[in-house]
């Protein structure tokens, strides 16, 4: 049974906009090849990241209320205390769906995250092993 036959999954991934918070500009890194392979995948994706401006040539932003439509579907590759704090301004502003990748997890966002009816995955499944089933 792959990942794919998880309505979690499947949830997260049928959203029409991502976001991918932990963007990297850096290419070997985890944030960034999992926003080139939502993009490879056909999906609308955009970076955020605390420095860069520019992600694979897309605008990179620093927060989620940036973005000028809301992401439906949001991936986080960031330090658990950023992940916190990504995943509250989520819940303000609707997101459907929270991928947490291993690593990023915090135990108090993810029930924040449940408690507001957010669909959340965060128990160590990495987003590019879906997306490599597809």
């Amino acid at each position: 049974m792959g990942l794919m036959d998880d309505a979690s999954v499947r949830d997260f991934l049928d959203g029409n906009l991502f976001a991918v918070c932990g963007a990297s500009e850096r290419r070997q890194k985890y944030g960034n090849q999992i926003f080139r392979a939502l993009r490879r995948s056909g999906r609308v994706a955009i970076p955020l990241n605390p420095v860069a401006d520019q992600v694979e040539g897309c605008t990179a932003y620093r927060r989620l209320e940036q973005i000028p439509e809301c992401p439906e579907s949001v991936c986080l590759v960031t330090p658990p205390s950023v992940t916190l704090s990504f995943v509250q301004e989520a819940i303000e502003l609707g997101v459907r769906s929270l991928w947490v990748q291993p690593g990023a997890q915090h135990s108090e966002a993810g029930q924040l995250a449940r408690d507001a009816g957010i669909n959340v995955i965060d128990d160590g499944r990495c987003i590019l092993v879906a997306l490599l089933e597809l």
